[in-house]
């Protein structure tokens, strides 16, 4: 209402409200979640639910830091030195912390070449930001994390696939890796060790994928956050520790490795020997970073001291964890028709074929998911969510029972469902692998 020049107020009409979501907001999206909440998922009612889906190893509380880690936050937050804001690219001890730690195999980092985050999505998020313009094409592996395409095509990046060989341990078809890559393509994206595959890529692999990208001359995004959680008889290679023809920007953090994802530290490293970035990139991530002045500084203030004093025996203790229960779900899902599981070489997690030829009654992998969740009430992920039908990703992170179980109840499963009659080989579920030794 407004005053008429009578004094009698006049009516105005209102200018209607408009609010709209931006095109980032609506643009970006989880695969993930899509494709799970659409999932008809009703567990057995007589059945404890068994999740082999959840990629955060602190889940059931089989898997802790150790006390070191604890320790060294609880001395950062009592020496009331980091209750501030920090540099937005972090504490220089925190990024000396990091240097000093990733200078191994050969490689020196220095502390201006590290850039603290809130986590390695993070990392990851600032790398494709500082390299892409909508548009523009990163190249991301399929099957793959879902977290690049959600970053990317959430600010009007587009992301084409290139293909990993699972009868090769998914490693990376290097020719269509190269097929790919066109005018518009800005970066590679390369993860190693794996997630969903749990793939370890030899020297002689990673120095193929190098020279794809040094004849095309395009950067990388080394997304190594499953870093070092490599099984016996496998070796984790830096990308970065195999040659400097070729910038990249590597991603990792504490996540995995020490256990803690929500305490969210992670970092980029970049890697730039013949300067092709130059300081534009440096100063564009310095740029993006202040966009959330800066990570956790409180666990900042921990990093020295966690990345120089966890004991060796904490990683060695979690990787023969891992790498017994890949060799437990391996062996029992070997012995089943209509699945064909692939043995990993590190990270945390098992890709699981499913011949549906063999299912008559099941059309998808999704329908699988959902009928083995309603059946026996175990859950795992349908390769749909990596870009790739026709498999099932199983976590490995959960006690050991709760595996031994899991694989009981699969083979169960699937000896009702399969379209083939022969004998078929059900383990107990106190089934051990015989107390065998290990190279674990």
């Amino acid at each position: 209402m407004v005053p008429a020049r009578s004094g009698v107020e006049m009516s105005v009409p209102a200018k209607p409200w408009s609010v709209c979501a931006s095109s980032v907001a609506r643009n970006t999206h989880n695969p993930i979640r899509a494709i799970v909440e659409g999932l008809h998922i009703q567990p057995h009612p007589d059945k404890q639910l068994i999740a082999l889906s959840i990629g955060d190893p602190t889940v059931f509380g089989n898997l802790v830091p150790p006390t070191e880690v604890i320790e060294a936050v609880e001395e950062s937050l009592h020496s009331q030195r980091y209750n501030g804001y920090a540099p937005a690219s972090g504490y220089q001890e925190a990024k000396q912390a990091v240097a000093d730690y990733s200078s191994h195999s050969g490689l020196t980092v220095k502390p201006e070449d590290v850039v603290l985050c809130s986590g390695c999505s993070s990392a990851i998020d600032l790398c494709i930001t500082v390299l892409a313009n909508p548009g523009q094409t990163i190249l991301v592996p399929c099957p793959g994390f879902s977290i690049y395409r959600t970053l990317a095509e959430g600010l009007g990046i587009n992301v084409k696939t290139y293909k990993l060989m699972p009868d090769r341990n998914w490693e990376i078809d290097t020719q269509d890796l190269e097929r790919q890559i066109d005018r518009d393509t800005v970066a590679i994206v390369v993860n190693n060790p794996s997630n969903p595959c749990g793939s370890v890529y030899t020297v002689q692999h990673l120095e193929s994928v190098l020279r794809v990208a040094e004849r095309q001359r395009v950067p990388i995004i080394a997304d190594e956050i499953y870093e070092h959680l490599v099984f016996p008889g496998n070796k984790y290679h830096p990308l970065a520790s195999l040659g400097s023809n070729v910038p990249i920007l590597s991603c990792s953090g504490l996540t995995k490795r020490f256990l803690i994802p929500g305490w969210r530290m992670g970092w980029i490293i970049i890697h730039d020997g013949q300067h092709i970035f130059g300081e534009e990139i440096r100063r564009g991530l310095q740029n993006l970073s202040m966009r959330t002045i800066g990570s956790n500084t409180l666990v900042q203030g921990a990093l020295p001291r966690i990345l120089k004093h966890t004991p060796q025996q904490f990683f060695d203790k979690t990787i023969k964890t891992i790498h017994t229960h890949a060799m437990i779900a391996f062996k029992m899902l070997s012995e089943v028709p209509g699945i064909q599981p692939t043995m990993p070489q590190g990270a945390m997690y098992m890709m699981v074929g499913v011949n549906l030829c063999q299912f008559p009654l099941i059309s998808s992998t999704l329908e699988f998911v959902e009928k083995l969740v309603s059946e026996e009430s175990v859950f795992c992920l349908p390769g749909e969510c990596f870009g790739y039908p026709g498999y099932i990703r199983l976590v490995l992170t959960v006690p050991q029972p709760q595996i031994i179980e899991a694989c009981y109840r699969i083979q169960m499963f699937c000896t009702r469902h399969v379209n083939e009659k022969r004998e078929i080989v059900l383990f107990h579920p106190s089934f051990s692998l015989l107390r065998q030794p290990t190279s674990a």
